[in-house]
């Protein structure tokens, strides 16, 4: 498991390009990140147009990628995993590792008290009464080995999730963060060992921690 602190987004879609590489070839263990990123929004291959009206002016980069669903945004206080991963030793069942990474969403925010769940026809991790989303999910594979992953909202301004993009092609849905929902503040810092253990536990993996964060 690798904390590798903010990276702009082109940047860790390289570094998963090369990992993956790697892992495939048996070079390198399954490895795991763990990042943020600075104001980006992605496109995924379901993307449609008029999702994406951006204002003039906004400061943040827009990038296509080659990962499953639609658009996303990304930020400063998003905890965001990257799992490298290869399938062959985990099943080979795109489903249930879509169906992990919910349930290890679905322990990390329920340990901080927050009741999280899956809605049918919907993807990513919600919240209930009224449904506001407060994870995403988007995936890609080849040759069984994943790239992408998740992307939690801990402490940041959902407002670019509708204003920047009719995210995830959700029209009238809201998001949510985990700070909004304590009504505190939280950071990402404070969430990814409880996220790092989620998935350990869900993946039957045990993880060594690399941090390869740079001084500012």
């Amino acid at each position: 498991m690798v904390h590798l602190g903010t990276v702009e987004y082109r940047e860790a879609l390289e570094l998963q390009r090369a990992l993956a590489t790697a892992v495939g070839q048996g070079s390198a263990p399954d490895t795991v990140l763990f990042l943020e990123h600075p104001p980006t929004i992605t496109l995924g291959r379901r993307t449609e147009e008029g999702e994406v009206h951006v204002p003039p002016g906004a400061d943040v980069e827009v990038v296509e990628v080659d990962r499953g669903g639609k658009s996303t945004y990304h930020g400063p206080g998003q905890l965001v995993c990257y799992p490298i991963l290869d399938l062959t030793r985990h099943g080979q069942d795109v489903g249930k590792y879509c169906r992990d990474l919910e349930e290890a969403l679905i322990r990390t925010v329920g340990a901080f008290g927050i009741e999280a769940t899956r809605i049918d026809g919907l993807t990513g991790v919600w919240l209930e009464s009224p449904p506001r989303k407060i994870a995403s999910i988007g995936i890609h594979l080849t040759k069984w080995i994943s790239t992408h992953g998740y992307a939690l909202n801990v402490d940041l301004d959902p407002a670019p999730f509708t204003e920047w993009i009719t995210a995830c092609g959700l029209d009238g849905y809201a998001f949510t963060s985990m700070a909004r929902e304590l009504d505190r503040p939280v950071t990402v810092d404070d969430v990814r060992p409880t996220a790092t253990q989620a998935l350990a536990d869900v993946l039957g993996l045990a993880f060594t921690d690399v941090d390869q964060t740079r001084a500012a």
